[in-house]
């Protein structure tokens, strides 16, 4: 089993959707983890509307601060935007989704980050399966 950590800015939008998404795409078979360097309150409505479009209720998680801790427990950690404040810890794999921040956007550019998450998110369940991180 993996654990993935996704880390974007304010962890109420992109790293709640790949979480979601690994979550789904996994069913358990690895561990996902979300984080922000300044978490909110909660997940942006819109973030909440366009994942309720595709059955993921994301209403009632609520952001939490990236930790150093949460990262040396990742094997692959994923930055959305977190820029210098995301810690590396040597000997993790990152992989860097330039992605645009859904908050404030028109719900068809919500879908289109939504949708293309839900791609990369696949992707990497693909991969992790096929070749498993023990740790």
């Amino acid at each position: 089993m993996a654990r993935v950590l996704f880390v974007c800015l304010h962890n109420a939008g992109r790293s709640q959707m790949s979480a979601a998404f690994l979550e789904r795409a996994t069913q358990g078979r690895h561990e996902a983890l979300s984080a922000g360097t300044t978490p909110v309150e909660r997940v942006h409505p819109e973030v909440v509307e366009a994942m309720r479009e595709v059955g993921v209720e994301l209403s009632n998680r609520t952001p939490q601060r990236l930790t150093r801790e949460l990262a040396e427990r990742a094997d692959v950690v994923v930055t959305m935007g977190c820029g210098d404040e995301c810690p590396y810890i040597p000997g993790k794999r990152y992989l860097d989704w330039d992605l645009p921040d859904p908050k404030g956007r028109p719900m068809e550019e919500v879908r289109a980050v939504r949708d293309e998450i839900r791609d990369r998110v696949d992707e990497l369940a693909t991969e992790l399966d096929a070749s498993p991180v023990r740790s």
